[in-house]
This record gives structure tokens, sequence and C-alpha cells, in this order.
């Protein structure tokens, strides 16, 4: 079976309130700021663990439901994905949800009525969905536009 492997390299500087981080993708596609009060506080243009998260779940969903219809003979011309990842700040950070919010624009080979249980379907076979299932609840929201 084939394998590959990303990464991403984080340099922090100072405590966890009064310091700051950059993190930068291995394959150089982005270097984003990170600091702790922007991730619980506002974000100041910074970005956040969980907004990354967001940022993987939102994209390899668009992967996943654009194969599902694929595989059913369907297309969509444009996919809109909103991936919002929740967490309560009590004792520590608490990661509890992933919410997915679909709309497909310019469908094709398939009823607008069958998108909703496609859209099911396609979050099963999500990789980052399936990683994050187990200790997160998964929620979708699919329409056509």
């Amino acid at each position: 079976m084939a394998t590959f492997e990303r990464h991403v390299d984080v340099k922090w500087q100072g405590g966890l309130m009064d310091g700051k981080g950059e993190a930068k993708a291995g394959t150089g596609a982005f270097t984003l700021p990170v600091t702790f009060p922007s991730r619980i506080q506002d974000p100041e243009g910074r970005t956040s663990p969980e907004e990354l998260m967001a940022a993987a779940h939102a994209a390899c969903y668009a992967m996943a439901l654009n194969a599902t219809l694929g595989a059913k003979h369907a297309a969509a011309e444009r996919t809109d994905v909103t991936a919002t990842i929740s967490a309560d700040l009590g004792t520590g950070i608490k990661i509890h949800s992933s919410h997915l919010a679909v709309t497909v624009y310019g469908l094709t080979g398939l009823d607008a009525s069958q998108f909703a249980a496609v859209a099911a379907e396609a979050e099963q076979a999500c990789p980052v969905s399936n990683a994050y299932r187990g200790s997160m609840t998964i929620t979708l929201d699919a329409k056509v536009g």
C-alpha cells in the first residue's frame, strides 16, 4: 500500500500568553501566525489549531463529496463547504464537534432530492471525518443551491 506524509513546523517564542509562533507547511504552501490569545479570543488575523482542523475537514470533505458524486455518475459545477470546529474552554480546551455545511451548484446526474443522502455517504467516506469521529461529534447540513 502506498503511503504519504505531510508536515507542518511550528517555531514558537515566549510563554503561552505572551508568546507567538509561526506554522509553516513543509510544502511551503503557507506560513501562518499563531498565538494563544488569538486562539481563544479575537483572532486578529492569526490562525489556531481549531481553524487548521476546520480547513482540513472542509477540504477533505469537498474531495470526498465530489468523489462520491463521480462514482454515481453525477457532478457539481461548484461545491461550497464550511467546516466549523467547536470547543469548550474550561479547565483546558476540549474540542467537541465539527459541523459541515455544504451547498452544491450546477448539480447534474442526480436528483436534488437525493443529494442529502449522497452528502451523508460522502461524510462517512471522508478520511478526516473518520479521524475525528472517535472523539468529536460530526454534523452535516447539505443543500443544492
